[in-house]
């Protein structure tokens, strides 16, 4: 299938991300930025976490209009997902999910809904990342693989899910039945590569 409209948008640190063969991703992890827009998840990928002089990053981004842009290639490991970067893809939906208030317990209901736009785009770029990946078999969910939960920020007494995304509203069926992928969901997640 021939490659969807991808706007490569390396982050600044692209380069100190560890190589690996595209034969050993196996998976596609679905998350949503739970912010505002694009530019507000552009400056939370630039930002500098760890020691290697790089951050959090998931590899594809696709705003509400469908514009896909890619900030890191799949040919280097993005970090996205815990215990499932050597072997993942990363592709974040623009989304305000849960923000600004994502770890308070009075506020863990995503209430926005994903654009057609952002969903057709999806499917595009999961059909030509089947041809690009020749070991690419499932799907999941950041909340899938990362059922950590963790003290709210309002009453630390109470527990809350870390990772919600892509959440309640993401449109699984349609995207199972457009791309042939199988979903890997949270009872059936292997434990994470260490």
């Amino acid at each position: 299938m021939s490659a969807p409209p991808v706007h490569p948008h390396p982050l600044p640190y692209v380069g100190l991300l560890q190589a690996r063969a595209l034969e050993t991703v196996d998976t596609v992890v679905i998350h949503c930025t739970e912010l505002p827009d694009l530019a507000t998840a552009r400056t939370y990928g630039e930002r500098v976490l760890y020691d290697s002089g790089t951050g959090n990053s998931g590899h594809y981004y696709i705003d509400r209009d469908g514009r896909i842009e890619e900030y890191v290639p799949p040919c280097r490991i993005a970090h996205h997902t815990r215990g499932w970067n050597a072997r993942s893809v990363g592709i974040e939906l623009v989304n305000t999910g849960r923000f600004p208030d994502w770890l308070d317990s009075r506020h863990q209901t995503m209430r926005e809904p994903y654009t057609p736009a952002q969903i057709e785009a999806l499917i595009a770029l999961l059909h030509w990342l089947r041809g690009q990946l020749p070991q690419l078999a499932q799907i999941a969910g950041h909340e899938d693989l990362d059922g950590e939960r963790v003290p709210a920020s309002d009453d630390p007494t109470l527990r809350v899910q870390r990772k919600r995304d892509p959440g309640p509203l993401f449109p699984w069926p349609q995207v199972l039945a457009a791309v042939p992928l199988a979903r890997l969901c949270a009872e059936a997640a292997p434990a994470p590569s260490v």
